[in-house]
């Protein structure tokens, strides 16, 4: 019998990919979404379009336990993957509010509900690197303290927290994943990457004629959501719950990826890129980079997409998106939002 799997923002860019991942491990597949999304299907199932007729998804809102509770009632699932969250840092400080809410409560809610209807159910929480923020030591592992620097880093470390209290009080299995910055073709517009990626095919296009970035010295650790749903399936799979930081080891600035992406069109990013002082954070979180180590030795995962490979693939989606050259591409490899 096939294991019963239920993905939390699986129209997102890592629901997408794990769900197709899922799928061809032979898992039947459940999406809980918000209401407005089925009301809505052309906007907001683009990256899952070409996965509608093989995932069941079900209306509930991470806000409302009695929605969570009804649904977790009604369905018995074997895996829960916990993605769903207001996850773009800028937006966490502009609504420190609502990102608290939906990132901390929802964890709160999908936990509870589980422990009291599901137990065995196995739960996954999307952590980040930007729980590290201001980083204590480099590279960070699972032993590094937090010390988030957003909003969103802080509801991020409340939920992990919360998983781990779950685990540890209750029995529960429980991971949480500490996954540092992963991106692709289906990366919303609003994250720098997708942003520096579309530029650059609007600039090659004759669309736009500058690229304004915030702190062109941030360093990140940069590897694509594929990889890292990969080590998300894997931690549910063990014989003991555990967390996991999940990085590609490198550390690249946003000056770098920035050279790489425009290098991919032949042009020199500095004729293009303009420092504009709005889009840096109040608290800036000037460098990430993780320490797999733990990751490859017990679950054997490592990456196989390069740094250079991830800039270019995201560069030529772009490229066919903006020059209309989309003919017979699936609407989730257009990277529409």
């Amino acid at each position: 019998m096939a294991k019963r799997a239920l993905i939390t923002g699986i129209t997102g860019q890592d629901g997408s990919y794990l769900a197709e991942h899922l799928l061809a491990l032979g898992y039947e597949v459940h999406g809980l979404v918000r209401r407005v999304a089925l009301e809505d299907p052309e906007r907001r199932f683009t990256r899952i379009a070409h996965l509608l007729d093989r995932v069941q998804l079900h209306p509930a809102s991470l806000e409302s336990y009695p929605s969570i509770f009804n649904l977790i009632s009604r369905q018995e699932f074997d895996e829960c993957y916990h993605l769903a969250a207001q996850s773009f840092v800028a937006e966490s400080f502009a609504d420190g509010f609502s990102t608290m809410n939906t990132n901390i409560n929802g964890t709160h809610y999908m936990l509870a509900a589980l422990r009291d209807l599901r137990p065995a159910c196995r739960f996954y929480f999307a952590g980040s690197s930007e729980m590290f923020g201001k980083v204590r030591e480099t590279p960070q592992s699972e032993t590094t303290p937090f010390h988030p620097r957003s909003p969103y880093g802080i509801s991020k470390v409340a939920g992990f927290e919360l998983t781990r209290n779950y685990r540890e009080a209750y029995g529960m299995f429980c991971v949480g994943g500490i996954l540092f910055n992963h991106e692709g073709p289906r990366r919303g517009f609003e994250f720098v990457t997708r942003k520096i990626t579309s530029t650059v095919a609007r600039i090659k296009a004759g669309l736009s004629t500058e690229l304004r970035l915030g702190n062109l010295d941030a360093r990140r650790d940069w590897g694509h959501a594929k990889d890292y749903v990969r080590a998300m399936h894997l931690m549910l799979q063990q014989d003991v719950p555990d967390d996991f930081v999940v990085a590609s080891g490198e550390s690249h600035t946003v000056r770098e990826f920035c050279e790489l992406a425009f290098s991919e069109v032949g042009l020199d990013y500095r004729d293009y890129v303009r420092v504009d002082e709005r889009f840096y954070r109040p608290a800036e979180v000037e460098s990430l980079v993780g320490d797999a180590t733990k990751a490859r030795t017990v679950l054997g995962w490592k990456p196989t997409y390069t740094f250079p490979e991830l800039v270019s693939e995201m560069v030529q989606n772009d490229l066919r998106i903006t020059l209309g050259q989309t003919e017979g591409l699936p609407e989730t490899v257009r990277g529409a939002r």
